[in-house]
């Protein structure tokens, strides 16, 4: 009896371990670990506490972003408007802090309510008047951009509220803020994902548009849904940036679209859509973190960091296209 407990207790640890090795985040995380074990043995201050929480908390907000990023690209979507979207939506709380004298509450929810215009506009414009979502969302690169050129006349704002920095500067015990605030986003819009109608029907959308139609699924409204929370999400990065640095900048966010969606690849997504979770979205954005600090670390020029960023890109969306073309043949 023993011995067909000790069996039945091995075959289950066995498909368990079957299961971890098939899922689409073990390649990641063996990536990740990789990593860091080689710029552990490559530099002296990489594996130092102050470093590591460095590298986590300035990829929380790329990773916050490319959570929103996730959510559309499972659509067979693309949204080129995030770091725009990040741009302006710290600039508009804190003028709205600084120069309206608004209450830090009521500064976020203006943030938050720009992400929510901008991510309707390209919902929108996508859904009922059929543009490409590359069109409608680079437009709206533009215009988001703009406008925060134009509200600041290129200039910072500075004087953020101590209670607003906390956001982007404050600890919970020796945890970062912005780092706590990317778990909890990260187990809402998992549990969202894996267990809502909703987050089912997203799923469903990027595998076969038609399909979804056609069951009766109500797709130009999932969209319009998918494209707010991306720019919502776009807009509580933008904002927690913004506290982190201790003034808001139109120049900020720039190229942070690119590295939302190499984060979002690299994570397992596919952009031809229907595959995509929010842990290797965030796993992704880690890659891409431990990059960029290993290069810096690594005394890598600047310029030279640009284009491995770049050359990642094109190899994750490479290798994804490989990966759909094999899974389809």
């Amino acid at each position: 009896m023993e011995k067909k407990e000790h069996s039945k207790n091995k075959l289950l640890n066995n498909h368990f371990l079957a299961n971890i090795y098939k899922s689409s985040s073990f390649g990641v995380i063996a990536i990740l670990i990789f990593m860091c074990a080689a710029l552990t043995i490559a530099t002296r201050n990489f594996l130092t506490s102050d470093n590591l929480f460095s590298v986590v908390r300035a990829f929380s907000f790329t990773a916050i972003m490319a959570i929103g990023q996730c959510l559309v690209i499972i659509t067979a979507g693309i949204d080129l408007s995030v770091g725009s979207i990040f741009a302006f939506s710290g600039v508009i709380s804190v003028m709205a802090m600084t120069r309206w004298n608004v209450p830090v509450v009521f500064g976020i929810l203006i943030g938050l309510a720009a992400g929510v215009a901008f991510g309707l506009f390209n919902g929108i414009f996508i859904t009922k008047f059929r543009l490409p979502p590359f069109i409608a969302t680079l437009g709206t690169l533009s215009i988001a951009r703009g406008l925060s050129y134009g509200i600041t006349g290129g200039f910072p704002l500075p004087n953020l509220p101590e209670a607003f920095k906390f956001i982007g500067q404050g600890y919970i015990w020796i945890i970062p803020f912005p780092v706590i605030l990317l778990f909890i986003l990260g187990v809402i819009f998992t549990i969202f994902l894996r267990t809502t109608i909703l987050g089912r029907r997203i799923y469903a959308i990027g595998g076969n548009e038609e399909a979804a139609r056609i069951s009766g699924i109500n797709v130009q409204g999932i969209k319009i849904v998918v494209y707010v929370l991306s720019g919502v999400l776009a807009s509580i990065a933008g904002m927690a940036t913004a506290a982190r640095l201790g003034v808001a900048q139109s120049t900020a966010g720039l190229g942070l679209e690119l590295d939302s969606i190499a984060a979002v690849i690299i994570g397992g997504a596919s952009v031809t859509g229907g595959v995509g979770t929010v842990l290797g979205t965030i796993l992704g954005a880690a890659i891409m973190g431990v990059l960029r600090n290993g290069l810096v670390l690594l005394n890598v020029s600047a310029y030279w960091q640009q284009t491995v960023v770049g050359a990642v890109i094109v190899l994750a969306v490479t290798l994804d296209q490989l990966r759909y073309r094999r899974n389809k043949n």
